[in-house]
Parts: C-alpha cells; structure tokens; sequence
C-alpha cells in the first residue's frame, strides 16, 4: 500500500498524538501493579523494580540516539521504528514467562523513547509556523497526561483482566497507529546528511547506566556502599570522556554548540530538576494514598481509587498543557514556565504539610496538574523555537532525556528517604513521605530559580540551509 502523501497537517498530528500517548502510558502503567508482578513472577521486591529501571535506562539510551538517526535518515521513519520497538516489547512481556523476560521485553520497549524527539521534529517541518507553538503544546500535554494516566487505568484494567493486558491493549493501539503512521504520516522534508558517532553513543549508554543503575539501587545497596560508589565514580569518569569525545568529533551525537547556547542550557537544568519532582510525585502520591488508615494517616485506597484521586491532577493537566498556544498572546513560554514552576512548588509544599483528607490531596494534585501542563509545553517550545530545524531531533531528545534522569534522581531519593523513615507494622512512617514532599518542594522552586534565567527571544536571524551552512544559528535574545 502507497503512503497517503497528501494528509492535512491536523491528520499527521493526530497520528504522533497517538503515537505519543501510547509510549508515555507505559512510563506509569506498571508502577501501581508491582506487588502484583511480584507475587504472580515469584521473584523478590529488589528483582521486580527492574521492570521499572530497565525502561529508565533503555530510554534514556535510545533518546538520543535515535533522535540524531531520526534526523539523518528521515524522522517518519524513525517513527516507524520505534513503533516497532513498542509493539514487540509489549508482545514479549504480555506472554513473558519470568521476570527475567519481563525485564528484557521493557528494554526493548525503552527503545521506544525516540517517538518524542522525532514527533517534536516533524510537527516543526510539516505544520505552518503560526501553528506550531500551539501544536507543541497540546501535543506536550498529551505526553504529560498520558503518563500520568496509566496510574488511572492500571487498577482497572488488572481488576477486570490481569496485569498482562497491560501490555496487550498497548500493543494492538501501538500496532493501529504503526499502520496509520506508514500510511499517513509524510517523508521528512528535512535531513542532516552524516553518520552516528557510536563512540559516544556507547559512552552515553555507559555514563547514563552507570548513573541511574546506582541510583536505582541504592536504597538496597546503600548509598555508602562499594557498589554504589565505585558505579557513580564510574559515571563521573565516563561522563567526562563522553564530553571529551563530543568536543573533539567533527560529528558529535550532542552537538554542544548548540547546548550552549542559553535558551537551550537553562531549559535542560529545569528540565533536569523538574523530572524529579514530576516523577516524585507521579510514583509516591499514589503510594501514600495507598498506605492503611490504621497507620493514622493513609487513606487505605485501592490502586483504582488511589487513581481515581489522581484525576484532578490528570485532568488540569491535559487543559493547561493544550492552553499553552493560545495563551502566548498574553504570557511567552518563559513566562508559562514561571507560572508553571511556581505553581509546582506550591502543590508540593502543600502536599508534604496538607495531606490527612482525601480533598487536600485532590486539590493539591489539581494545582501540580496545571504547573505540569505549563511547564511541560513550554519546556518543549523553548526548546524547538532554539535551535535549527535540523537539529530539532537531538536537541528535544536530549531534554527529554535530561527530563528523563531527573526522573531517576527524584524516584531515587525520595524512594531512600521513604524506607529510611520505617514506621509499625512494616509500613514507612508519615515523617518519611513529608521529608519527601520538602524535598520535592525544593526541588520544584529551584527549577523556579533557574527558569529566571531563561533567555527570552525578541527575533530569530534567518535560518540557513542544512546544505550551505552547517554551523548553529544562534538566536539573539
């Protein structure tokens, strides 16, 4: 079958918004239902978070990666791949017979990742100018709700089914949508000619595993432990290689002209502070809704009703996200980061010192819902509105992959904070999940700090031809 050259831009979206959706539910599907994987696998609470950490770990990876393969061969067909990737990973875990398939399948499903950076990309090349700003946003917020909406639907879909068809509705939407992309989504009008540094790429994956294996692991480890130590000592000395590596590659995978320049740097440092407080809230709120009303403070919801409380959140989330384009006629990207940012912190403090009824938390949740739709489409937008346009896939892969492991940091800590703080009956004490929240809070307000910083731009110079003129446009702010 002939691809549909001639589909509308609105056509093309609806596709990457589905595209989209379908990846950044299994960033939370699976969480709430871990004891559940658990017990059916027969494995042990350390082993089964690794269906977790392999996602992390894969996605960070391939982020990147392919987001620069994107812009050389051809962003629909990246796409495609990664498509592919989701659909066979799916299928692998629906019918994995151990945890350790399980894992494997969820690498394979990490790869999966670059549909961010490349959906980014091709709505920059295939919508009119105007309509950008407001398609990165909508599209934004349907990544940020999507991965807020698989703690919704995870409870569910396991009490009606089993936690296999957590796979298995994904897998047939992710095969639909392969299907429409092929067919409708068009060729990438824009190309970088060059080749992949697979030097750096290994020395990425090296430096970003062995950051995030550590951090992972360390509430099981222990954060002075030799193993812990000797990882992130490792990730520092591959770290600096891989920079190294990039300065001196007349074709680096991150080219860091371009993440120098501030518009670019700053939002990376929130994007990097945010993740943490996003997916600190995102993988403990639902927890601490969880915990027995006999510990006098948890609210001894079920993984569906700690869900159903989570849909203020969601819900706030989706309007702000989609309300980014429209409202730059009154407030620019810097400014909805501002109020973002702000706004994230106030729901953090709120939920660390406000948290005995189930309506402070439904409110709070609401508040963080608007701060992250803001701050998700703006990130995005700064980003996109920065660079060339055939560096669109790298750079908002990149923050994404930042986002990414600030995920990692903020899980990590918040995940040692809470088992350090053990209360009666085997259960975390409230101090734990408080300290937490105040963690998060700080976290929230330093991304406010650092959004101060970011540069607004009054005019772009014109941008050059991928062909005559290779080197960054910079933008003057």
């Amino acid at each position: 079958m002939p691809r549909l050259y001639q589909s509308s831009p609105r056509t093309t979206f609806a596709v990457l918004a589905a595209a989209a959706a379908a990846f950044s539910l299994m960033q939370s599907l699976v969480t709430p239902v871990l004891p559940t994987i658990q017990q059916d696998l027969h494995t042990s609470t350390g082993t089964v978070t690794w269906v977790l950490t392999a996602w992390l770990l894969a996605a960070s990876v391939a982020t990147p990666l392919m987001g620069r393969i994107a812009d050389m061969t051809g962003k629909d067909r990246a796409l495609l791949v990664a498509l592919a990737a989701i659909a066979v990973g799916c299928l692998l875990a629906a019918i994995a017979p151990n945890v350790t398939v399980l894992i494997v399948a969820r690498v394979i499903q990490g790869l999966g990742g670059a549909i961010f950076p490349v959906s980014f990309g091709i709505v920059r090349d295939e919508f009119p100018p105007a309509r950008v700003t407001s398609a990165i946003g909508v599209l934004a917020a349907v990544i940020a709700t999507g991965g807020g909406l698989g703690i919704v639907l995870a409870g569910p879909i396991v009490g009606a089914l089993s936690w296999r068809w957590l796979f298995w509705l994904p897998m047939a939407v992710v095969i639909v949508v392969g299907l429409l992309a092929w067919r409708l989504v068009p060729r990438s009008p824009v190309r970088t000619p060059g080749r992949v540094n697979w030097l750096s790429a290994a020395l990425l994956s090296g430096w970003l595993v062995a950051l995030l294996l550590p951090l992972s692991k360390a509430a099981v480890w222990g954060w002075d432990s030799p193993r812990t130590l000797g990882l992130l000592a490792a990730a520092v000395v591959l770290l600096a290689a891989w920079l190294v590596a990039e300065f001196r590659s007349p074709e680096p995978l991150i080219d860091m002209r371009m993440m120098r320049l501030p518009a670019v740097w700053t939002a990376n440092l929130v994007a990097l502070l945010f993740g943490a407080a996003m997916f600190g809230v995102f993988a403990f709120l639902p927890q601490l809704m969880q915990i027995p009303a006999s510990s006098g403070y948890g609210f001894g919801a079920t993984v569906t009703g700690a869900g159903l409380l989570m849909l203020p959140m969601l819900v706030t989330m989706a309007v702000f996200g989609s309300l980014t384009g429209p409202l730059t006629r009154w407030a620019g990207p810097k400014a909805q980061l501002l109020w973002g940012a702000g706004l994230s912190t106030l729901a953090t403090l709120s939920l660390a010192l406000r948290h005995g009824e189930r309506w402070e938390v439904a409110v709070a949740g609401g508040v963080f819902g608007i701060g992250l739709g803001l701050v998700y489409s703006s990130l995005v937008n700064l980003i996109v509105q920065s660079v060339p346009r055939h560096q669109t896939g790298v750079a908002s892969g990149m923050n994404t992959n930042i986002r990414t492991i600030g995920a990692s940091l903020g899980t990590a800590v918040v995940s040692s904070i809470v088992v350090s703080h053990p209360g009666p009956a085997g259960l975390p004490a409230e101090s734990g999940y408080t300290t937490s929240f105040l963690v998060l809070t700080v976290v929230a307000a330093a991304a406010f700090l650092v959004a101060l910083l970011v540069p607004v731009a009054r005019r772009s110079a014109p941008e050059p031809s991928v062909e005559a003129v290779p080197e960054l446009s910079p933008v003057e702010v």
